[in-house]
C-alpha cells in the first residue's frame, strides 16, 4: 500500500517537472517531426529497394531520403540572401565582410593554371556587387584567347597598386566606414578642378621679388634691407621711369628771365634720363636765342635747331634713323639725354609751323621731350607749346618779380579754356634759389598761394655748380641738388600718368 503510493507521486513530480519543460523550451520555427511517424517512414525506407548508388556506397548520407519537411539551412536557396553584417556568406560570393569559420573546410585549389578569381576580403580587388557574377570561361579557347600576363582576365578587375581597382566605386557601406578611401590602397583619380589659366592671374600668383639691400651707408655693407630715406628714393626713381603709353611732352616756362628755365629743364631731363636709361631730349624753344648751348657740353655736334630745319625734308624720310636725328643735337653723357639747342643768330625766328615740324619728329625717336621756353607768351612757338604740353613746371624764385611773373602766367592760362585750366591744376612749382636769392617774406606769402593752384611745390637746394652759370653736369651736383631733381621727375610723371588716364 505504501509502496504504491509512493510510486504515484514519483510519477506525479515526473509529469509535473516535464510538463515544466514543455513550457519553458522555446518553440522551434519548423515543425518537429513525430516519433511514430519517423518510424513508420524508417520501415517504409527499409521495404524499398536500394537504388544502385546506394548499394556501392552504403551508409553514405545521400541514400537517405530527406524528411517531407527539412529544416530551413538544409532547403536550397534560389536567390542569395541579404547582405548581413553576421550571416556567412557561400565561398562563391566575391565579397564579404565577414570573415570564414575557423571550423570550416577549406576549399581544395586544383592544381590548374587557371588563373583564380577569389581574391580575399580586403586584399585584391575591392568590394564588388553581390549580385556581379564573374563570366564563366569559354568551353574551348583558342589559341588567341590564351590569357596572356599581366594582362586582366574576364571576370577579374585589373589589379592597381596595392590592390585597388582605381575605376570600381565603393559600396555604400563600405563608404560609410571608409569615407577616405581604404587606406593603403590607390584610390580613384580625382576630376580636376576648375583652375584659371589666365596670364594675369598666373603673374599675380607668383611671388613678389625680395627687395634689393641698402647700397650706401652701414646698411650696405652689413647688407641690411635700405632705410626710410633710401626706399624713398627707390620709389621716386621707378616712379620717374613710368612707361607712358606714348610719347610725352613736358613743358617749363615763366615769362620772367632769370628765373631758372633753363637750370630746371636740364635737371629734370637729366633725372628723367637716369632713371629711364636714355630716351629724354631737352629742347630750347626760343624763339631767337636761348642760354642752352651755354648751358651744356659740346660733345660732338654745334648744330642747331635752324640747321635741323634745313635737314627736315631728308629727316622725315620713312626710313630715316636715331643716328640721322641725334647728328643735331647735343648728348649729355653724365644724365643720358641729348639737346636740342636753339638758334645763335637773329637771321630767322622760330614759328608755329617750325614747332610742328619739329615736335612730330622729336617725338618719332624719343619717349619724354622736355621744352624749355622764351620769354615772351605771344609768340606762336611758345602758344603752340603749351597746346603740346601733358604737364607744366613752373620755376621760381623766392623773388618778388620772377613770383610775379609766374602769377601773371597763370591767370592767362586759365583764361584760355578748360584744357588749360587742367594743364594749371596739374603744374608742378619747381623753387630753385642762387646765393642770396631767397625772401622770406615773399615765401611766406606765395607758397600757400601755389600750392592752392599747382599740384606741388618742390624745392631745389642751392648749389655752387648751378649758380658758376658754366655746362651743367649732373655728377658735379650735390647729392641733395640730385635727389631734389629726382623728386621733381617722380612728382612730374604722376601728373603726366593722372592726365593720360583722364578722359577729356
Amino acid at each position: 500500500m505504501t509502496d504504491s503510493h509512493n510510486s504515484g507521486q514519483h510519477k506525479d513530480r515526473e509529469a509535473a517537472a516535464a510538463e515544466v519543460r514543455r513550457m519553458w523550451q522555446p518553440t522551434p520555427s519548423w515543425t518537429q517531426p513525430d516519433d511514430n511517424e519517423a518510424v513508420e517512414e524508417k520501415t517504409e525506407d527499409a521495404a524499398e529497394p536500394a537504388d544502385a548508388l546506394s548499394q556501392d556506397f552504403p551508409g553514405d548520407s545521400w541514400s537517405a531520403k530527406p524528411v517531407d519537411q527539412p529544416a530551413p539551412w538544409t532547403q536550397p536557396q534560389t536567390t542569395p540572401p541579404a547582405p548581413s553584417w553576421a550571416q556567412p556568406v557561400p565561398d562563391s560570393a566575391a565579397s564579404s565582410w565577414s570573415q570564414p569559420e575557423a571550423d570550416d573546410e577549406e576549399d581544395v585549389v586544383p592544381a590548374t593554371d587557371e588563373p583564380q578569381h577569389d581574391a580575399p576580403v580586403f586584399g585584391g580587388s575591392s568590394f564588388q556587387n553581390q549580385d556581379q557574377q564573374p563570366t564563366p570561361p569559354p568551353a574551348q579557347p583558342t589559341q588567341a584567347a590564351q590569357p596572356q600576363p599581366g594582362q586582366p582576365q574576364p571576370g577579374q578587375f585589373q589589379q592597381g597598386q596595392g590592390g585597388q581597382n582605381p575605376g570600381q566605386p565603393l559600396s555604400p557601406a563600405a563608404q560609410h566606414f571608409f569615407p577616405q578611401g581604404i587606406p593603403g590602397q590607390q584610390q580613384a583619380p580625382q576630376p580636376p578642378q576648375n583652375l584659371s589659366f589666365r596670364t594675369d592671374d598666373l603673374i599675380q600668383a607668383l611671388p613678389l621679388p625680395r627687395e634689393a639691400p641698402a647700397e650706401r651707408g652701414v646698411r650696405s655693407m652689413l647688407k641690411l634691407r635700405p632705410g626710410t630715406s633710401e626706399r624713398s628714393e627707390r620709389l621716386a626713381r621707378a616712379t620717374a621711369a613710368t612707361a607712358f603709353r606714348r610719347p610725352v611732352t613736358i613743358v617749363v616756362a615763366n615769362p620772367k628771365g632769370g628765373s631758372g628755365k633753363t637750370p630746371t629743364t636740364l635737371l629734370l631731363s637729366g633725372a628723367l634720363g637716369q632713371a629711364r636709361g636714355g630716351g629724354v631730349v631737352a629742347w630750347d624753344n626760343n624763339e631767337l636765342r636761348g642760354n642752352m648751348h651755354l648751358r651744356t657740353h659740346d660733345t660732338n655736334s654745334r648744330s642747331t635747331v635752324t640747321d635741323m630745319l634745313q635737314a627736315m625734308p631728308m629727316l622725315t624720310q620713312p626710313d630715316a634713323r636715331l643716328g640721322d636725328v641725334a647728328a643735331y643735337l647735343r648728348h649729355q653723357v653724365a644724365g643720358q639725354y641729348d639737346v636740342l639747342t636753339s638758334a645763335t643768330t637773329t637771321y630767322a625766328q622760330i614759328e608755329a609751323k617750325d614747332f610742328d615740324q619739329i615736335h612730330r619728329l622729336l617725338s618719332r625717336f624719343y619717349k619724354v621731350l622736355v621744352i624749355d621756353t622764351g620769354n615772351n607768351e605771344g609768340s606762336s612757338n611758345w602758344r603752340e607749346a603749351m597746346k603740346a604740353a601733358d604737364a607744366l613746371v613752373i620755376p621760381i624764385k623766392w623773388k618778388s618779380l620772377s613770383c610775379a611773373a609766374a602769377v601773371q602766367m597763370l591767370e592767362e592760362l586759365d583764361n584760355q579754356g578748360p584744357e588749360a585750366q587742367r594743364l594749371i591744376r596739374r603744374a608742378v612749382i619747381a623753387v630753385s634759389n642762387g646765393p642770396g636769392d631767397v625772401n622770406k617774406d615773399v615765401e611766406k606769402q606765395l607758397r600757400p598761394y601755389f600750392e592752392s593752384r599747382a599740384a606741388a611745390v618742390i624745392d631745389i637746394p642751392t648749389d655752387m655748380h648751378i649758380a658758376a652759370e658754366g655746362p651743367l653736369d649732373h655728377s658735379a651736383l650735390q647729392p641733395a641738388t640730385r635727389r631734389a631733381a629726382l623728386e621733381l621727375a617722380a612728382k612730374v610723371s604722376e601728373q603726366i600718368t593722372t592726365a593720360l588716364n583722364t578722359p577729356r
